[in-house]
């Protein structure tokens, strides 16, 4: 349920308003807008429906959601989210974070000398993985805290934010200390335990699609975060599970506005691992933009041979500059623009 408050409605009334619905054993959160300020109402269904919310001064509509997603739904937030990832890079609202690195962090030198190149060409986010989520127990499953380390050494020296992956709730703690932004693969996007406690941390949270999820699914998953009060949310589309095998995944461009149609949040495209096919990154990543992405998200490693995951999808750093002098041209034709770092 959203309450739509007054215009001119003051903070003495506000805060009334908020008591009150605690006093009805009911959460919220405020959401304050260019024009209007709203209040989401969370609880018990039968609790929000018999609450009387209307008769408290200071409120002009009360307004039932019909999405489950509240939190995450356009109703309870007209105006686009857009925050500060790390570094002076703000990701939505017209800003695009741009994410490149290698798939997993595999030294110092080697994440050095990748990060250098794509800062280079435009990127403005570093990713690396330091856990690594593999089908077989036998695959390469990262340097764990160490990688988080070198990660960190690297994104500081070249002051740019970083996004590693978490794969599980007793990481949370370990990965905040290194991390501007967790990393929920496709894999956990249902991992609600996983989900409740990032949302009890203060990080940016860049939450995949799974593999065979619906977007619905997405935005519900979403809400487990915003419900335990983390605001800062991007949604990653990175390709779902079709009967086509020529490439990894399907990618799913429709989400993009499909899903900026049903919610405020910031949506970016991961076209490496929905597509497996390093030919075919460069014209989704273009597409992506196109489609109003705030953002894009690339795998980009000096030697794909000798990579320890993922090196046959990732690109050639020259490869990269070029798909990204393709993005900003597309990006300035639709009037977005992409945030270059700068220190703390």
């Amino acid at each position: 349920m959203i309450i739509v408050l007054k215009p001119g409605c003051s903070e003495e009334q506000i805060s009334h308003i908020l008591a009150k619905i605690e006093e009805f054993g009911l959460r919220h959160e405020v959401s304050r807008g260019v024009k209007r300020t709203l209040i989401g109402v969370i609880g018990e269904e039968d609790l929000v429906r018999n609450a009387p919310l209307k008769a408290i001064p200071g409120v002009e509509e009360v307004m039932t959601v019909l999405k489950p997603f509240k939190l995450a739904s356009r109703e309870f937030q007209e105006e686009d989210s857009a925050f500060d990832v790390g570094c002076g890079v703000t990701v939505g609202g017209g800003s695009l974070g741009m994410i490149a690195g290698p798939c997993a962090i595999e030294g110092e030198d080697v994440l050095l000398e990748i990060a250098r190149s794509v800062k280079a060409a435009g990127a403005n986010i570093l990713r690396g993985g330091a856990f690594k989520p593999r089908t077989s127990p036998y695959s390469y499953q990262g340097l764990g805290e160490e990688g988080l380390k070198i990660l960190r050494r690297v994104g500081d020296e070249l002051q740019m934010p970083v996004v590693t992956e978490v794969m599980d709730p007793r990481q949370v703690e370990l990965i905040d200390k290194y991390t501007d932004i967790f990393q929920i693969g496709a894999r956990n996007m249902q991992n609600f335990n996983l989900l409740t406690e990032v949302g009890h941390t203060n990080r940016p949270v860049l939450l995949k699609r799974g593999m065979s999820a619906t977007v619905q699914d997405l935005l519900m998953s979403a809400e487990y975060i915003l419900a335990n009060g983390n605001k800062r949310v991007i949604l990653c589309e990175r390709g779902i599970k079709s009967f086509d095998s020529s490439t990894r995944n399907l990618l799913d461009l429709a989400m993009v506005p499909n899903v900026k149609g049903l919610s405020h949040l910031p949506v970016i495209v991961d076209p490496s691992h929905a597509t497996g096919r390093p030919e075919l990154i460069p014209p989704m990543s273009l597409a992506a933009i196109a489609a109003g992405a705030d953002g894009v998200h690339i795998e980009v490693h000096c030697r794909p041979e000798e990579a320890m995951s993922d090196g046959q999808q990732a690109l050639l750093p020259n490869q990269y500059a070029d798909v990204m002098q393709g993005m900003m041209q597309v990006a300035q034709m639709f009037k977005r623009t992409i945030p270059k770092p700068s220190k703390n």
